[in-house]
This record gives C-alpha cells, structure tokens and sequence, in this order.
C-alpha cells in the first residue's frame, strides 16, 4: 500500500493512500471509528460502490447513511449543497463526525465544500471513483460548487482527512470518461515532467485494458506532481497557479458548451491553445507543439472542434475565470515541455487567435 504524506505549512495535513487487494481495505479507515458517518455519492456511483464501503464502516461507526445526488456537472450547485444539509441536520452530525466523498470531481468537489461550511467545518474523507478525480480534484483541499454556470465560483479551502484511491474501481469507469481523466495527467507531464509526460502516451494500451500496474504508475506520479505544487503553495497565491494550464480557455469553452462536452475534453482544448500561444511567442517549437497535440491525440482526447461556440463568447467568458489578478488574468504557458510559467500579459488578441486556430483545426 503506497502512502503519500501531503503537508501544509510546514506539518502533515493527510495522506494519499493507494489501496490493494480489496476495494476498501485500507486500515485508515478506523478514523471513522465511533463516528456517525454520511456517504455522499451519485446516482452512477452507489449502486456499484456504495454498499460495499457501507458494509466495510459499519462494524465500527457510530451510523452510516448515504446521501446520493443526482450525477453530472449541471448538479454541482448550492440547491445540492442545500439538501445535504439537510440530510445532515437531522441526523445530528457534529464536527467529531465525517462526511465520505464517494465519486469523481463533481462529488468531492461539493461534498468537501459542505464539510468545509457545516459547522464551520467537519472532516471529510475522499475516496475518488474516476481517474480525474484520483489525479487531481481529490488533492489539494480546494472544493466548491458552479453557480449560474461559472464553475466552482463559490468555494473553500478545506483539507481532506484522507484521500483513499483504489485503482481497480477504473474498471467501470466508460472510456471517455477514462480519457477525460488523462487530460489532466498529460497536463501534469506539460507542466512538470516531460518524460513522464511521453510515458503516458506509451501506456495508452495499458490504460484503456485498465491495467493496475500501469495505472498505479501513472497515478502515483500525478499525485506527486500535485502534492509537491500544492505543498509550495496551498492556497494558490502563486505557484499552484501552474496546475490551471489549459484552464483558462478550457473552462470557458466547457461552459460554452453547456458542459455537454466533459472537463478533460475542454481542458484538452485549452492545453493545446495555451501551447499555440506558446509556440507564437517563440517559446516552444513546432516539433514540441506537434508533440503536444500528438500527447492529446493518443487518448482520443480533442485537438480542435469545429463546431466550437463562437470565439467572443469564448473570450468573454475568460474574463469571469477565477485567476483573474488586477484586472488581468493569469494564464499559463510553457517555457518548454515539462516547464510552465504564470503569465500576466497574455493578450485578448493571442487567445482570440488561439481559439480561432481550434475551430479551424490548425492548432
């Protein structure tokens, strides 16, 4: 079982903890001993999952219960956060109690911001299901809920007690959804470590036959790129502000979709306009920016969409994105592969050419 220790300001704030052999196996979860406990999940994942972790809790909580959401992005939102709440409230739970987070991004991402506010704050647990949620959502502390469409506006900073991740529950998991979740380790590899960047794209067979050796690999090395990034900077005053390359245009794009497309698809789209950028700035070069797209392209990830909304509604929405400084966003490119850097004077002209690029297929 593969432990990795996250810290924050300098003292251990959890662990990643890496499970084999049966699903929910893992002894840290005596944390949960004497406590009431409140499964949150959806709709997609309870019935596969839930009652096993229930059955596995229940010798030694005080009381389980299971909330279940309704699955998808468009469910992301207060009204969702309301009724959790609401499970909550008449079941007494206090702050010596746990909330589990049982689901890909949208879950831990709302679950956490409940923990964060009940009460000014209970623990949780993550326990992500989908290999996007076990590369990146589930580290790092930030939760939060959509609201009118923009993602994760309304949120908080709140550390997981634990974040359990068993690779053998990618089994289920659809193959888009899969790619989706590569989107994010690509990124890691983008912006950290360029050739574990190309391993992926080596692995691709290995991924898709859900192989546990090679998943584990991968897993392993994204949760170290993003525990290292956000241990140097756990509120994302400055250098966690890497981990949002391709964000910027890629959220805008998800949410100019209607999120009909999923977030590593999107992100996909913002990586390579976000290297475009990079390459017109003379930064990388046309054999590495071919790379990128080929990187993409290997896990039938999006390169370009001609059916894309139209670029000044993209670039409008860019101005309501979270990373916002002073009036001016914070976009990330690439020095090289393998080394980002946050940029303050990206132009509305770079990104309305990079967007145009997408549409037209020549990014």
């Amino acid at each position: 079982m593969h432990r990795l220790p996250v810290m924050c300001d300098g003292k251990k704030a959890y662990e990643i903890v890496m499970g084999e052999g049966t699903l929910f196996d893992a002894p840290d979860f005596d944390i949960c001993a004497g406590k009431r406990v409140m499964i949150v999940t959806d709709d997609h994942v309870a019935p596969l999952y839930a009652e096993a972790l229930k059955e596995r809790l229940l010798p030694f909580s005080a009381s389980v219960s299971c909330h279940v959401l309704p699955a998808g992005e468009r469910h992301k939102t207060l009204d969702e956060v309301r009724r959790l709440y609401g499970a909550l409230i008449p079941a007494r739970f206090d702050r010596n109690d746990l909330i589990l987070a049982l689901g890909g991004g949208v879950i831990g991402d709302l679950a956490g911001f409940a923990a964060a506010t009940y009460l000014r704050g209970i623990r949780f647990i993550q326990i992500p299901t989908t290999l996007l949620s076990m590369t990146d959502s589930s580290i790092g502390g930030k939760t939060g809920v959509d609201f009118d469409g923009y993602k994760n506006m309304v949120g908080a900073f709140h550390m997981p007690a634990l974040v359990y991740i068993h690779p053998d529950v990618l089994k289920t998991l659809p193959d888009r959804e899969l790619s989706s979740g590569i989107a994010e380790v690509i990124k890691h590899g983008l912006i950290r470590d360029a050739a574990y960047a190309e391993e992926t794209a080596k692995r691709r067979d290995e991924v898709f036959a859900r192989d546990h050796a090679s998943l584990t690999a991968l897993i392993r090395r994204s949760c170290e790129i993003k525990a290292s990034v956000v241990e140097a900077d756990p509120y994302e005053k400055g250098e966690r502000a890497l981990l949002n390359f391709g964000h910027t245009i890629g959220h805008a794009i998800e949410k100019a979709y209607g999120f009909r497309m999923l977030h590593g698809e999107c992100v996909s789209l913002g990586c390579v306009a976000a290297a475009r950028i990079s390459l017109r700035r003379g930064l990388i070069g046309e054999e590495d920016f071919a790379l990128i797209r080929e990187l993409f392209s290997a896990y039938r990830l999006p390169v370009s969409a001609k059916d894309l909304p139209p670029t000044e509604e993209i670039l409008a929405l860019t101005l309501s994105d979270k990373k916002m400084h002073a009036g001016q966003i914070r976009f990330v490119l690439l020095k090289r592969i393998g080394e980002a850097f946050v940029s303050e004077d990206v132009t509305k002209e770079e990104m309305r050419e990079a967007v145009d690029t997408l549409r037209e297929g020549t990014a």
